[in-house]
C-alpha cells in the first residue's frame, strides 16, 4: 500500500502570495518584477525537494510562463529575477513546513509562422487564465494536453485520457469536463490557452466540426507541440504539415506520450509521474517510454529517477524498472540512463540503482 499524499497549503494559495508580492514591487519601483509576475502563467511543481527535518519540509517548484517580449527582456537577469521572486515569497507566506525551493522562468512558445509579419500579434492575444480556472481544468502539475475530438467519440478520448494520466498527463476533453456551470466556449478557450500540446483525434468526420478545425487553429497559432493522431482520417489544411501518428485507440495514449516525452515539460511529468508510481502495473506502463528518452539531465537521473526507483516500491519491484524480465518488459531503468547519459549505471547487489 503507497502511502498518502501530503496536503500542501502553500501550492494551492501561491496566487495569494503572487499578489501580496506584487504590491511590495509597485512599492518598490520593481517594474520588471512586477510585469512579470502580473502577466505569467503559474504552474507548480509541489514536492521539488524534501527534508527530514522538522517531521518533513516540501519544497515546490514554481514555473512562470511570460510572453516572449517579457522573457527577451529578462534573460540577461534572469537567474536574478528567479532568484529574487522565490526569496520574496518565501518572505510573505507563514505557511509550516513548505517553501519555494526554485523559480523558473520559461516563454511562451512562438508560432511556426512568419513571425517577421506577425510580430507583436500573439502578445497583444494574450489570454492569462486565472489560477482556479487553470487548476479547475487542469488540476495540479502534468502535462497539459488538449484532446480535440468529435463528440461521437468522446467516450474513446476519455479513455484516451484515463491512461494518458498514468504518464503524467494532464488531459482536457470538452464533452467531459467543462461544469455545467460555465460557458463552454470560455472554458474551452482558457484550455487552449493554457495547453503546453495538442492531439487531433483524426476520426473519419472530424472535418464535418467547425470546432475541431477552430481549436486546430488555435493551436498552430500558438506554436505548441501539434499532434495528428490517424484514426480513420489523413491530415489535411495546415495540420497537414505536422507528422501524422498512425495509431489505433488501444496504443495510441503510448505512442502519443512516446512523441511528447522530448519536450522537457513532458519529460518531468513522466518522472513526476515515477515517483508518484502507484503499482507494479503502473511501473510497467511507465517503463514503455523509457526507450524513446533520448536526453535527460545529471539532476533528473539522480536526484530524481534513481531515488525514486530506490525509495519506491512498487516502481523498484516493476520489472519494466528494474530488468529482471527483460524479455517481456525491456531492460530497465539502469541500462536506459547509461545508453542516454553515456555514464555507467548498475544494480548493487542491495537492489538499488548507482552510477560507478
Amino acid at each position: 500500500m503507497t502511502e498518502r499524499q501530503p496536503s500542501f497549503q502553500l501550492s494551492n494559495n501561491v496566487e495569494h502570495y503572487l499578489a501580496a508580492l506584487s504590491k511590495l514591487y509597485a512599492e518598490d519601483g520593481k517594474s520588471q518584477e512586477l510585469e512579470i509576475i502580473v502577466n505569467s502563467q503559474v504552474r507548480v511543481h509541489e514536492q521539488w525537494s524534501y527534508d527530514n527535518w522538522n517531521g518533513g519540509t516540501y519544497g515546490h517548484a514554481l514555473f512562470l510562463t511570460v510572453p516572449e517580449s517579457l522573457y527577451l527582456k529578462a534573460v540577461k537577469r534572469r537567474d536574478e529575477l528567479q532568484n529574487e521572486i522565490r526569496d520574496g515569497l518565501n518572505k510573505i507566506h507563514n505557511v509550516q513546513n513548505e517553501f519555494i525551493d526554485s523559480v523558473f522562468l520559461e516563454m511562451e512558445t512562438s508560432a511556426d509562422r512568419d513571425w517577421r509579419k506577425d510580430s507583436g500579434v500573439l502578445q497583444s492575444g494574450q489570454r492569462v487564465i486565472a489560477p482556479e480556472a487553470s487548476a479547475r481544468i487542469w488540476g495540479y502539475g502534468g502535462y497539459r494536453v488538449f484532446l480535440s475530438h468529435k463528440a461521437e467519440v468522446k467516450k474513446e478520448a476519455a479513455d484516451i485520457k484515463r491512461r494518458l494520466a498514468a504518464f503524467g498527463i494532464s488531459s482536457f476533453v470538452a464533452h467531459e469536463d467543462i461544469e455545467p456551470t460555465k460557458e463552454w466556449q470560455d472554458e474551452i478557450e482558457n484550455a487552449l490557452a493554457s495547453m503546453d500540446a495538442f492531439v487531433a483525434l483524426m476520426t473519419t468526420s472530424f472535418h464535418d466540426s467547425l470546432w475541431t478545425d477552430q481549436e486546430v487553429g488555435f493551436a498552430i497559432g500558438r506554436g505548441v507541440p501539434i499532434i495528428a493522431a490517424k484514426l480513420g482520417r489523413d491530415p489535411y489544411g495546415f495540420i497537414g504539415k505536422f507528422q501524422a501518428l498512425s495509431c489505433t485507440w488501444d496504443n495510441a495514449p503510448v505512442a502519443i506520450v512516446s512523441l511528447f516525452i522530448k519536450q522537457s515539460r513532458m519529460l518531468e511529468a513522466f518522472i513526476g509521474a515515477a515517483e508518484n508510481c502507484t503499482s507494479f502495473e503502473h511501473g510497467n506502463t511507465l517503463s514503455t517510454i523509457l526507450p524513446e528518452i533520448d536526453r535527460i539531465t545529471d539532476e533528473q537521473t539522480q536526484r530524481r529517477l534513481c531515488q525514486a526507483f530506490n525509495q519506491n516500491h512498487e516502481l523498484h519491484h516493476s520489472f519494466g524498472f528494474n530488468g529482471y524480465n527483460a524479455r517481456y518488459y525491456g531492460k530497465g531503468l539502469a541500462f536506459h540512463l547509461s545508453r542516454t547519459t553515456g555514464r555507467r549505471y548498475v544494480m548493487t547487489d542491495s537492489g538499488d540503482i548507482q552510477v560507478e
